[in-house]
């Protein structure tokens, strides 16, 4: 948590400093204030043993009007206080998610792994809205509420030490009993932030996969899947709640217990301990008490919150503390002019982290400027593995990959990336219009762009029909345009920003055959200054591509073109027999 405190810049330090200088003044006011209830009732009837003491109506008003001055005075330093807490808590939580969000950027596949997005959904959320609640609290309190206890202590210590023993021991047996309600809350509090990701995860797996829950009539499983979770986070809140409604009981019984024993005590204390005027300082000592007591209130409502933020600011350190698998070099190399366009692969081998057997091994292969290479292979031989290693979503286990001559762990991720246009195998559209998710990757873009892009995709046709064609809206995941649109969208997406890679990852599986024809003939005469990588499970796609590598089973076991590969790579010919007849495979595959 301290290490999160951390993150307040100079100019909010120097805030908390002003808020610490007002929160001091309140206490003053606060603590002085009692001092003028004596006052008043002292000057309600002359005094016996001093009778030229001030007494009497105009004395009263006066005391009175001081007293109502301190009191406004109290009142705007605590709208001041609250306004500036409540602005460092809000600026803080802004941080926090903010700093949670960049981190989240940088994550390759392998954190991602180890968070799933359910988590840190709830860590962005969540565990942010409990430690901004605390950071509230502890501004608030953790300087008013010691400061309080410690002046108020020595006021009322010094008008009746016996008075003083009996107020510290209500106090210290409210203590006793608030710290053994805290030692059972703990170790749940704990619990409930993991039940809230269960919970985060089951309702999104529900909404993500509505479409096949209701295909397969699976409404009552995935409600049990939720009835489950929702019933354990039911038991835990009840719990904890139960807990904590035993703090109120506890505080009437101590408030009422120590005025109670403050007047009965003191009323044997009146001419004795007290002095004659027993009464007024019975009063003064009553007020002061309450102050001592709701100042460690303040601080039980401080350590009822902390627990819940301090499990919360350990979710978050974890996220903020994950030490990055890919990260830039610290001195970046430039890429090669005289190797422009080019891939080689060097020996590469690959297995996920903590894995043992390894997913691509040993592959080899070098890609010219302007060239197509295809990837092909059964399910699970590792083709969607080796073209993610281009960008860095994942960094090779053994050996290396060259781009633009350059090894791409020694340049900027961002300078690699900018030399990419990516298409994933599931067509990815966000919130807003078809405009935005086409210029997506451009810095500057216009709309001739926009459109010819989506020409060569083949997508302007439909996109013009829409209400709003290229201004019309896009559901958020694209929920509102079909599968094949996506596709197409998200190619149009890459074409837009004309970059010197195209990676296609299986992004033509969800057009018909006539679409796909016309897509890559659009993209033969686009992308002819661009290499071009392309995984694809239907051979007619790649039929035409100056390079074919065939993988099974993680290594290589082809390369070649296509008839090259139809002589000589018994794997290739299977595949490629078991989607077109011989004679379609003479025509260039196309149906």
């Amino acid at each position: 948590m301290f290490k999160l405190f951390l993150k307040f810049n100079t100019k909010e330090k120097l805030i908390i400093l002003l808020l610490a200088g007002f929160v001091v003044l309140q206490v003053w006011v606060d603590v002085t204030i009692p001092e003028y209830t004596g006052r008043i009732m002292r000057a309600m009837s002359p005094n016996p043993i001093d009778p030229y003491a001030p007494y009497g109506t105009s004395e009263i008003l006066r005391q009175g009007g001081l007293m109502l001055a301190l009191t406004v005075a109290s009142f705007v330093c605590t709208m001041i206080i609250a306004y500036i807490g409540a602005a460092l808590a809000a600026n803080f939580g802004a941080t926090l998610r903010r700093d949670v969000f960049h981190k989240v950027q940088k994550f390759s596949f392998q954190e991602m792994n180890k968070f799933s997005p359910a988590s840190l959904i709830t860590r962005s959320t969540n565990d942010v809205q409990n430690i901004r609640v605390a950071v509230f609290m502890i501004l608030r309190a953790a300087i008013s509420a010691p400061v309080t206890i410690i002046w108020a202590s020595v006021r009322i210590s010094e008008t009746s030490p016996t008075l003083t023993w009996v107020t510290v021991g209500w106090i210290l047996g409210f203590m006793l009993v608030v710290g053994v309600l805290i030692i059972f809350v703990l170790p749940k509090l704990k619990v409930i932030q993991k039940v809230l990701d269960r919970m985060n995860l089951v309702t999104r797996e529900n909404l993500t996969g509505l479409r096949v829950v209701k295909s397969y009539n699976a409404e009552v499983y995935q409600g049990k899947k939720f009835e489950k979770t929702n019933e354990d986070l039911r038991k835990i809140n009840t719990y904890v709640h139960k807990m904590y409604g035993l703090f109120w009981p506890i505080i009437l019984f101590v408030i009422h217990g120590i005025v109670l024993s403050i007047y009965w005590i003191g009323a044997h204390l009146v001419d004795g301990e007290l002095g004659a005027r027993g009464l007024d300082t019975l009063a003064e000592f009553h007020q002061l008490a309450m102050q001592i007591f709701m100042a460690f209130m303040m601080l039980i409502m401080v350590f009822v919150m902390l627990p819940r933020a301090l499990v919360s600011a350990k979710r978050i350190r974890e996220v903020l503390d994950t030490k990055e698998a890919i990260t830039d070099p610290e001195v970046p190399f430039e890429f090669k002019k005289e190797n422009e366009g080019e891939v080689e692969f060097k020996k590469v081998s690959f297995k996920y982290p903590d894995a043992e057997n390894y997913i691509l091994e040993d592959i080899s292969f070098k890609v010219k400027k302007g060239q197509t290479v295809a990837f092909v292979g059964s399910t699970g031989s590792g083709k969607s593995t080796l073209i993610n290693l281009v960008p860095r979503f994942y960094d090779v286990t053994d050996g290396e990959i060259l781009v633009s001559g350059v090894d791409i762990r020694n340049v900027r991720q961002h300078d690699l990336r900018g030399k990419i246009g990516y298409v994933p195998q599931k067509g990815v559209l966000f919130s807003g219009t078809v405009s935005d998710n086409i210029a997506y990757g451009a810095e500057e873009i216009t709309q001739d762009i926009i459109e010819r892009a989506s020409k060569v995709a083949c997508a302007h046709d439909f996109v013009v029909e829409r209400n709003g064609q290229y201004e019309s809206k896009v559901a958020q995941g694209g929920k509102n345009v079909s599968g094949g649109q996506k596709q197409r969208l998200s190619i149009a997406r890459a074409v837009a920003i004309n970059p010197e890679f195209y990676i296609f990852d299986d992004s033509f599986s969800a057009l018909d055959y006539k679409t796909d024809k016309l897509v890559r003939e659009n993209l033969r005469d686009y992308t002819s200054n661009s290499t071009v990588l392309i995984v694809a499970q239907r051979i007619g796609t790649v039929l035409d591509a100056d390079k074919i590598i065939v993988l099974e089973k993680g290594m290589m076991v082809g390369e070649g073109n296509h008839k090259e590969l139809m002589q000589s790579c018994e794997v290739y010919t299977e595949i490629a027999l078991s989607q077109l007849t011989e004679e379609e495979l003479e025509k260039g595959g196309d149906k």
